[in-house]
């Protein structure tokens, strides 16, 4: 039995399982759909082989889903096999008439206390979490399961993502692709990972994604793209940063405005948390800023030497401005114009 992680990551939690480290109970729920479908997937083909599966593999949906039945599945025993997989999918769907989510659920919480050391229970919970649901007070209590919880990825936790998607498959990655590859793809998981899988069997010998690999097998140019114009913010450097807007004019598809203001509003954040943070060692900074990159961070450090507190300050005002523009709310301007008005406020700051 591995020891109980309530705070376990999807990539541990993966590896666990690619190792046959099951556990009797499996929880996975939240915001993200890909993490849940993904994982109930893996223990499936790692738990079965594909002739053990026709009596040994029970899938039942919320929506037609009776709890006792489900519990019932759980306490058979493996047919011709070392163990067997419940997989209750949609449990957000199973609820009746006058009785909540978390009660039917509930009905788990005894079959939690002494689950069958033969069978993998897998409840898939999409769309939220099961807030204040005694089945799950019992599970974490327990070392008999894992409560998962898939969030939502936020815009600037993706380069982060895609080094640790890219390490858990025994690749590297340098953070100018691992930029490149969120900014282009964005928070669809599905399409990223697949891009990165792509791009996996395409490595040498050294296993390394590199920019160039990418522009030559995505289509992402290595010299005009957001992490090359926050470099170029970074330094003040306005021959390339109006360089690389034109690029992205010419390019709109590859480059839509809304990105790129999202990516220097959590660029000029961070300058504005490292020059105001009280705690200005390292490892303060990296927390305040959300970041395990040393290299990230001797980056930031040094563009926020050559911006000012109220100039960070009137850049996000600038940001937002810009923002609400592009989006048709109060300006005609065409949203790459006002991308170069903004870059014009922002290296006069």
């Amino acid at each position: 039995m591995p020891p109980k992680k309530n705070d376990i990551s999807y990539f541990n939690l993966s590896q666990e399982i690619k190792n046959k480290k099951f556990r009797p109970i499996y929880v996975l729920q939240g915001e993200e759909p890909y993490y849940i479908d993904k994982l109930s997937d893996l223990i499936v083909d790692n738990a079965l082989t594909e002739d053990e599966r026709d009596f040994n593999l029970t899938i039942v949906y919320g929506v037609d889903a009776d709890v006792k039945q489900v519990i019932n599945a759980c306490k058979q025993y493996p047919v011709m096999a070392q163990r067997q997989v419940v997989v209750l999918r949609e449990a957000q769907n199973t609820s009746k008439p006058n009785v909540s989510i978390e009660k039917e659920l509930n009905q788990f919480k005894f079959y939690a206390q002494k689950p069958l050391d033969s069978t993998i229970l897998v409840i898939c919970f999409k769309g939220g979490n099961l807030k204040g649901a005694e089945f799950l007070k019992e599970l974490k209590a327990s070392d008999n399961g894992v409560v998962f919880t898939s969030n939502k990825v936020r815009d600037y936790e993706l380069p982060r993502l895609v080094v640790d998607y890219v390490n858990s498959v025994y690749c590297n990655i340098d953070d100018k692709a691992a930029s490149m590859l969120a900014d282009f793809v964005g928070t669809d998981l599905s399409r990223l990972f697949g891009e990165i899988d792509k791009l996996i069997l395409l490595v040498g010998t050294d296993k390394r994604i590199t920019p160039a690999l990418i522009e030559r097998n995505i289509g992402i140019s290595k010299d005009y793209n957001n992490f090359e114009l926050e470099d170029a913010f970074s330094n003040r450097n306005a021959e390339k940063v109006y360089r690389i807007l034109d690029y992205f004019e010419k390019n709109p598809k590859n480059n839509p405005v809304v990105v790129t203001v999202s990516m220097l509003f959590s660029f000029f954040s961070n300058l504005l948390l490292i020059r105001t943070s009280r705690d200005k060692s390292d490892k303060g900074l990296m927390a305040q800023i959300n970041t395990q990159s040393s290299f990230r961070l001797g980056k930031l450090k040094k563009a926020a030497n050559s911006y000012s507190t109220l100039a960070c300050v009137n850049i996000i005002s600038y940001l937002r401005e810009c923002d609400v523009k592009s989006k048709g709310q109060g300006s005609r301007q065409d949203s790459y114009s006002l991308l170069r008005d903004l870059a014009y406020k922002i290296l006069h700051s």
